[in-house]
């Protein structure tokens, strides 16, 4: 017996959503203790450069440095950041907008950059794009959930504000995941053409991923049976678009590749994504008129092995994202042993070298980097 479409459809928005009320209602009570525990989250220190590159000389890399600040301040700004009224240092007279991933957030997303920026003398932009409507904390500090085209739509209003704020008629965008995607679709389609000058993407999809595959064809396949399709209520509408080969992508890609004139585009991949597949899909070579650099974060360096999330808490990833943005890039780019998932730098978290990885770890007095200057 076929089952009606809109029974389906009830069941599925029903289970969905109970279970977010559920999961809010079990949150609350456990909140102080999550707190603590992050905040005893093994983190290691470490300079970057010397004095001369770093003001403060020392930052938290860490992918999960932000999610003690969100704990502690709900739906707030991380220290440094989102600087309402105050015009731009002269040095760097154009704001970094920081535009997280898939369920990140203005805070969570981003403990290691917003103090990296500041510290350099940027001034330092975050949001949270594309929360579910009308959800309360802390399901409210998942961004990324609406299609991309709405959260692109809201990140320009956010540009605009920035831009206002800061009398700046540009911005840099230092996006992360999804949040390489939503920036240039709003350049590209909504009208933010020209006021994007450096785009720096950590773990860009510019050509989707195939790791959704199998749950596109699972949807199929209950569309065929049951007439209804999975991904026109699920919590996370922006998936389905990223996918490879979806109408999203190739509306992306059309007019000669993802990318316009005037931009100065830099792709920082990772050759362990795990959810970014195949990982050259970020690795789009530019057209005519278009000024792209592409590079992988192990060229040079295969002891950082920074996954999808852990590329936001690399200290080498870091180092080029700051020469990506400088007129005069001249930071030293460290090579040394990075964990996955986290991005610290990995023995003084685990204690030692994790027996998988023995072979391929260094001695511990070789610290090998390599200088990046304005012809990398």
């Amino acid at each position: 017996m076929r089952i009606p479409r809109a029974a389906v459809e009830r069941a599925m928005v029903g289970s969905i959503t109970s279970t977010i009320r559920a999961g809010q209602k079990l949150t609350q009570p456990l909140l102080a203790l999550g707190n603590q525990v992050v905040q005893r989250f093994p983190r290691e220190i470490v300079p970057l450069g010397g004095e001369e590159n770093d003001a403060q000389g020392r930052v938290v890399y860490d992918f999960f440095a932000g999610i003690g600040p969100e704990l502690a301040h709900p739906g707030g700004s991380l220290p440094g950041s989102n600087q309402w009224g105050v015009p731009c240092d002269p040095e760097h007279p154009i704001p970094v907008i920081l535009v997280h991933g898939t369920a990140g957030g203005a805070q969570t997303n981003w403990g290691t950059y917003v103090p990296l920026l500041a510290a350099a003398g940027y001034s330092v932009f975050a949001l949270t794009y594309g929360a579910v409507e009308d959800s309360r904390w802390p399901i409210s500090a998942l961004g990324g959930m609406k299609p991309i085209e709405e959260s692109a739509a809201e990140f320009g209003e956010f540009a605009e504000k920035v831009m206002a704020s800061t009398g700046a008629d540009q911005v840099h965008v230092v996006g992360h995941s999804q949040g390489t995607l939503v920036p240039n679709y709003w350049a590209k389609h909504l009208g933010g053409e020209g006021k994007i000058a450096k785009y720096v993407s950590l773990a860009p999809l510019w050509q989707g991923t195939t790791v959704l595959d199998g749950a596109h064809n699972l949807f199929q396949r209950m569309h065929t049976r049951y007439g209804v399709n999975p991904a026109d209520v699920v919590p996370c509408r922006a998936l389905p678009q990223m996918r490879a080969g979806s109408d999203f992508i190739r509306a992306m890609n059309d007019d000669d590749g993802p990318y316009l004139p005037g931009i100065e585009y830099t792709n920082i991949s990772t050759v362990h994504d795990e959810l970014v597949r195949p990982y050259m899909s970020g690795q789009v070579s530019g057209g005519p008129q278009r000024q792209v650099t592409n590079m992988i974060l192990q060229n040079g360096c295969n002891k950082d092995f920074s996954d999808h999330l852990g590329i936001c808490g690399s200290p080498r990833a870091a180092a080029h994202v700051l020469n990506a943005l400088d007129d005069h890039p001249n930071r030293v780019v460290p090579c040394q042993m990075v964990a996955p998932f986290f991005g610290s730098p990995l023995l003084r978290r685990t204690g030692g070298v994790p027996e998988f990885i023995k072979p391929f770890a260094a001695p511990a007095s070789s610290t090998p980097s390599e200088r990046v200057v304005a012809t990398y």
